[in-house]
């Protein structure tokens, strides 16, 4: 399987428009050329595997479920916004050859046309990143104007609120397995039949300790709501939990646990949490039809 790049609405917010990871630049909107660039790279890179003679070939796009916090104007055009940006921005060119806004078009360097044409190259399938829902609204005080961790300038037309939730994991996201199915039905109903099969290439979640029965939970409710997306007609092929072994996560280093595998930093040693052993047994469970 070939992924040709992996979260470029991340690296576009978080590395071009706010700043908080490489190359560090804030240029807020006038980042969208970093977001063309990505996906042009996306089209060229499908275009070269084809002719290389590879198959198998999808992307991996992050999704979070968009929800409105209050039920003003303003309100609802930040919703909508930040929406198109973190989700639309890079799916509907791939899968549609087309943006999701006639404006974003305009501000992306040409020529946009025949770019597009590259960029929605066909693919086998199509990569689902899922985290958590986002609650979003109009910028105020009582927002926390963030985006995955990093503060947002005030001057951005919309702000993020702390979603509700039960639970959070130890990076302080909220725990809705739920979301995962609403996305997937999302895509569906946005893309129909141009929506390739699908895979879940990252869905886990950060949590210390060997006896991890908090990310048992969360893969349970998560894989749970993937079945539910799957009766509801969306043609999933696969699941991939985020991640196999602890790892380097992004600016954060190694402060989260991602893994399903310990490892201790000081003697590299990989010890096997409980949720592995959890995974393994929930895999073959699904292999003899149980």
């Amino acid at each position: 399987m070939w992924i040709t790049i992996n979260e470029p609405a991340e690296v576009t917010l978080l590395g071009y428009a706010l700043g908080e990871h490489a190359p560090g630049r804030q240029l807020l909107f006038d980042a969208l050329p970093a977001a063309h660039h990505q996906l042009l790279a996306h089209g060229l890179a499908v275009q070269a595997l084809r002719a290389a003679g590879a198959a198998n070939i999808g992307t991996a796009v992050s999704h979070s479920p968009v929800r409105t916090a209050g039920t003003s104007e303003e309100d609802r055009f930040g919703a909508e916004l930040y929406d198109t940006i973190t989700n639309w921005m890079f799916a509907d060119p791939i899968l549609t050859g087309r943006y999701p806004d006639e404006n974003f078009a305009a501000l992306m360097p040409g020529p946009v046309a025949e770019d597009l044409e590259v960029i929605s190259s066909p693919l086998d399938w199509y990569g689902v990143n899922y985290y958590q829902p986002m609650l979003v609204g109009a910028p105020s005080n009582d927002a926390l104007g963030d985006f995955a961790g990093v503060g947002l300038p005030a001057e951005l037309p919309f702000g993020v609120r702390e979603i509700e939730s039960e639970q959070r994991t130890d990076f302080g996201w909220a725990v809705v397995p739920d979301g995962l199915r609403e996305q997937l039905v999302l895509l569906k109903d946005r893309f129909g039949d141009r929506l390739p099969p699908v895979y879940i290439t990252e869905n886990g979640c950060s949590y210390d300790g060997l006896d991890d029965r908090r990310r048992i939970d969360f893969l349970d409710g998560h894989l749970r709501s993937l079945h539910q997306a799957i009766d509801a007609g969306v043609d999933v092929r696969g699941y991939f939990t985020w991640s196999l072994t602890d790892n380097i996560e992004w600016v954060e280093g190694a402060a989260q646990r991602f893994g399903l595998v310990h490892i201790d930093y000081e003697t590299l040693e990989r010890t096997p949490k409980a949720s592995y052993a959890w995974y393994r047994d929930a895999i073959a469970a699904q292999k003899s039809g149980h």
